[in-house]
């Protein structure tokens, strides 16, 4: 059946409000995607009749019998749909590609910390919108990438080794970097030691841009982001060319003496 007969077919059962869905609830077990797919057959407007494998003998016995290797089965009519995906593709709803591209991670990240510097600069000054504010968005998003990254440094090196100039000459940079980007960051939070942040931050920042612009823009190498850890689906480019800007560009800033971060040194 093809994709447009399937979802077709999935509308006109709709019609019907009528499923039935087989899914594991055992005492240490709850199926997450047999709950996705009971919520979803409800909000859709289905009467479910909703069968529980409560045992591992139960399940091994349901899946020999229906020939299938997962739970959780819908069956919508008589017929068996399948499992989550398949359920979201019956009812002509997109289905994610893990394996796919996005910008969401660093979009949620940007505007996290952005919304944190506003609410600090309130806090502080009575007003959202000041200089220390802007400050506070780059070393606060520095402090955030930092933590993804620190979250499995191995992953974060292995990936970073892909692209980073500095790290294929001396490995041992590719795991000394998101602690480096940890460290400027919470300095600049603080406004401390800016002997220190200023030229940790121009070093790593630096050689990260000159990385990025080499493999994205001249090799033209399609490669994924290290910039918010070692797992991520971000493509290396823009974002994680405007993560190393952003460090130069605020070292930088408090290297002039303009800023309340720089007027601390």
């Amino acid at each position: 059946m093809t994709q447009a007969a399937f979802s077709a077919s999935g509308r006109q059962a709709a019609a019907a409000k009528t499923a039935t869905i087989y899914r594991m609830v055992m005492p240490k077990h709850t199926c997450p995607y047999g709950l996705k797919a009971l919520d979803l057959l409800k909000r859709k407007g289905f009467a479910v009749d909703d069968h529980l494998l409560t045992t591992r003998e139960d399940t091994d016995a349901f899946k020999a019998q229906h020939h299938v290797q997962t739970t959780p089965q819908i069956f919508i009519g008589g017929e068996r749909i399948g499992g989550h995906d398949d359920l979201r593709r019956y009812l002509g709803l997109a289905v994610a590609d893990p394996k796919a591209t996005t910008y969401q991670p660093v979009i949620a990240l940007f505007a996290m910390t952005a919304l944190m510097a506003l609410a600090a600069s309130f806090s502080v000054y009575g007003s959202p919108f000041t200089v220390r504010a802007g400050e506070w968005f780059i070393a606060f998003s520095m402090c955030i990438l930092a933590m993804l990254k620190l979250q499995n440094v191995d992953k974060f090196a292995t990936m970073f080794l892909n692209y980073d100039l500095l790290a294929q000459r001396w490995v041992p940079y590719s795991r000394i970097y998101p602690f480096a980007e940890g460290l400027a960051g919470v300095l600049m939070v603080a406004g401390a030691l800016n002997w220190l942040s200023i030229p940790v931050a121009l070093f790593i920042g630096g050689i990260g841009a000159a990385s990025v612009l080499k493999a994205v823009y001249i090799d033209k190498r399609e490669i994924k982001c290290a910039c918010v850890g070692g797992d991520s689906n971000v493509p290396l480019g823009f974002v994680s060319l405007t993560e190393n800007v952003m460090m130069v560009a605020m070292a930088l800033w408090m290297l002039s003496g303009l800023g309340a971060m720089g007027a601390a040194m």
